[in-house]
């Protein structure tokens, strides 16, 4: 495993091989990486022209085919019911702009801004959902995401920096702070089961956006790393472990169905929030 590969989504597998706790963000909006280096916008972006994000193709690196949870699994079902609204993402012009290398600087810089209030709040959840986990194994899953997530704060200045952010002066916007209050609301308020429905739709979506881009091959560009990190089969294994953990604690339920949905809107409109910050 390449260390810049290395994220939340496969902290599980670090995790059971007893390797460090200091993981890098995936979860989190800017999937850290200090090697992405800041992008210049190259020609306008056409918002309406399909997704063609292979410009400048450097490899035709295969993926493998994409494992799932089987068809009746509560998750599949829930993420199949919200297709809409991951399509609606996937044609969001951030993540166009991150498929074919022409995202503004800007757009992306407000998007790693907007992390650390996104990592606050989810190592927030994270611990209450800990605390109310009916096993032991989820007791220790969840403590031990949260002792990533703060092993990456602790690194997050310092790559901030890289695109021009200050965390000190950086204010949460109105997209980011929606979702961290809804996250922290359900956690604190609701079962192990429903706050896991509603912390599942990250990973699941950033897994199918980054396969999706990477399709006909990893592109070369400024975002490459970002797209490779999360089509990686890594991120895939972790988004099936986190998924794991609705089928396992949550049952069928009108309010299953909500809270999943709201955290897709809320992951939909924080990409428009990042790409409506571009000026």
């Amino acid at each position: 495993m390449k260390n810049q590969n290395v994220t939340r989504r496969n902290f599980l597998q670090i995790l059971a091989v007893g390797s460090s706790s200091t993981v890098l963000a995936a979860c989190s909006r800017s999937a850290t990486n200090p090697k992405i280096a800041p992008s210049t916008p190259t020609k306008p972006i056409d918002s309406t022209a399909p997704i063609t994000a292979m410009n400048n193709l450097t490899t035709t690196e295969t993926l493998p085919a994409s494992k799932s949870l089987a068809k009746d699994s509560l998750a599949t079902k829930l993420w199949q019911a919200n297709q809409d609204l991951a399509q609606e993402s996937l044609q969001n012009p951030f993540i166009r702009g991150l498929a074919d290398g022409t995202l503004p600087q800007k757009a992306f810089a407000y998007f790693v801004s907007q992390d650390t209030f996104f990592l606050e709040a989810l190592a927030r959840a994270y611990s209450l959902v800990a605390v109310k986990a009916p096993d032991w194994e989820g007791f220790q899953t969840f403590h031990a995401l949260v002792e990533g997530l703060i092993g990456e704060l602790k690194n997050h200045d310092s790559y901030a920096a890289k695109w021009g952010v200050d965390n000190r002066k950086a204010k949460a916007g109105a997209a980011t702070r929606r979702y961290t209050d809804f996250l922290l609301t359900t956690a604190w308020g609701q079962e192990a089961g429903v706050a896991a429905a509603a912390m599942a739709p990250c990973d699941r979506l950033y897994t199918f956006i980054g396969q999706e881009l990477a399709k006909n091959g990893i592109p070369n560009h400024a975002y490459s790393d970002w797209i490779r990190t999360y089509s990686s089969p890594e991120t895939e294994e972790y988004t099936l472990s986190m998924e794991s953990f609705v089928d396992k604690y949550a049952n069928p339920s009108p309010l299953i169905d909500s809270v999943y949905r709201y955290a897709m809107e809320c992951e939909r409109d924080f990409f428009q929030a990042a790409w409506e910050a571009r000026s």
